[in-house]
């Protein structure tokens, strides 16, 4: 979570961001699934009118968490999830989470989450015997979503829900696009594609001052790339490929190599599970072209088959202590990293080049202050200075992650 708030914005429980044009007219929301992250956000200064408890399946206990801190706004799909609103929370006022066609994205939220466009109006009929007022609509179509006419799709089925809701006489105001934005360089589609297609949608079914509060979830998009992680071998050992008969040209048997390191698919390279991902490491310095590659694969600490980080890599030959980096390691990392066998979570070391410091400097310091600045404050790395010994972008120490 991360921007900026304006008098407009909601924060949505979850991981969101409230925009009206998702790059030319930027404002901050955040979306929270838990008490914590609600606690958080009220803890820095949102006040709970702009919150959304965006998650659409509750515990009970949650609910009256939010009823007791005064956040007003919840989500939900179902009808059993809004009895428990209507006897937890009776002054709550709902968002009504919709299915989506995620079917090409990397996650598939919609195997979880989301209403069907056919049972929208029963659910919001039944709010409405309720006495519970619906006052937007929400969709999510996952990471990594390839189609942005995807997005055409959904925000059309949102548009035909706030009709529905306005026959009911529902006063529906919000509409949350969701989030799973790409952040990184070499995406499938670029987030400005993206941005466009969006933009041309809520210009037909949401034009400018149609009165409705367009939100987006923009964590991702955030973050994605603002973390390096490093990890180090911790074992390593050479496998026998079980080929009758096989020989390579040297005359030997062929092997692979497998390297174990202190994190796996159960911590930061959860992706690997979640959007099957394959993480492909760099080296902290340049290996010389002469060295041999070898068939290689990394390993989680996990005492199970399941915690292979890559397969499939060719890499020269690695020792126990040396270091892998992987870049764009920002979502979904360290926040759902998780504390194997009782060890510790990663440490994180923020890093810059010279130049972009100097110029964050002059906007936090005041200028009385800097001639003391060095005293007060240093960068922990200079990555620009050594990046002649690096194959990575310029920001890199050996810590767990950056």
């Amino acid at each position: 979570m991360a921007g900026y708030l304006s008098e407009t914005d909601f924060v949505m429980v979850e991981e969101g961001f409230s925009t009206r044009d998702l790059l030319e007219e930027l404002t901050l929301g955040a979306s929270q699934a838990t008490t914590t992250e609600m606690e958080l956000v009220q803890r820095i200064g949102v006040p709970a009118s702009k919150i959304i408890y965006a998650h659409p399946c509750k515990q009970i206990a949650q609910i009256k968490y939010a009823a007791k801190h005064r956040v007003r706004l919840l989500s939900f799909d179902n009808e059993m999830e809004l009895a428990k609103v209507v006897k937890s929370h009776p002054t709550a006022k709902m968002i009504l989470c919709i299915a989506t066609d995620d079917s090409h994205s990397l996650s598939h939220l919609s195997l979880k989450f989301g209403a069907l466009l056919k049972s929208c109006r029963h659910l919001l009929q039944n709010a409405k015997e309720s006495h519970v007022e619906v006052v937007g609509v929400s969709f999510h179509l996952g990471s990594g979503c390839p189609d942005p006419q995807a997005y055409v799709q959904s925000i059309a089925d949102a548009r035909v829900v706030f009709e529905m809701g306005a026959q009911l006489g529902h006063r529906m105001h919000i509409l949350d696009l969701g989030g799973g934005f790409p952040g990184v360089e070499g995406s499938k589609v670029r987030f400005e594609e993206i941005a466009s297609v969006i933009n041309s949608a809520l210009d037909l079914y949401f034009p400018e001052g149609c009165g409705v509060d367009i939100l987006a979830q923009l964590g991702r998009y955030y973050v994605s790339s603002a973390f390096t992680l490093a990890v180090s071998i911790v074992a390593k050992k050479e496998v026998l490929l079980e080929q009758p008969g096989r020989e390579d040209e040297t005359g030997s048997v062929p092997k692979t190599i497998m390297y174990h390191l202190d994190e796996g698919i159960y911590g930061l390279f959860n992706s690997v599970l979640f959007e099957n991902t394959c993480p492909t490491p760099t080296l902290p310095k340049k290996p010389s072209t002469e060295l041999p590659l070898h068939s290689s694969s990394l390993w989680g600490p996990a005492l199970d088959g399941s915690d292979c980080v890559a397969e499939g890599l060719w890499l020269p030959q690695l020792h126990v202590g040396d270091w892998l980096v992987f870049e764009n390691m920002g979502a979904y990392t360290v926040g759902m990293g998780s504390l194997f066998g009782g060890s510790q979570t990663c440490r994180i070391t923020y890093a810059m080049s010279r130049v972009a410091w100097e110029a964050l400097r002059e906007q936090l310091l005041p200028a009385e202050q800097d001639g003391d600045a060095e005293g007060v404050c240093k960068p922990l790395s200079c990555g620009w200075e050594i990046t002649d010994t690096l194959c990575v972008a310029p920001v890199f120490t050996p810590a767990s992650i950056m």
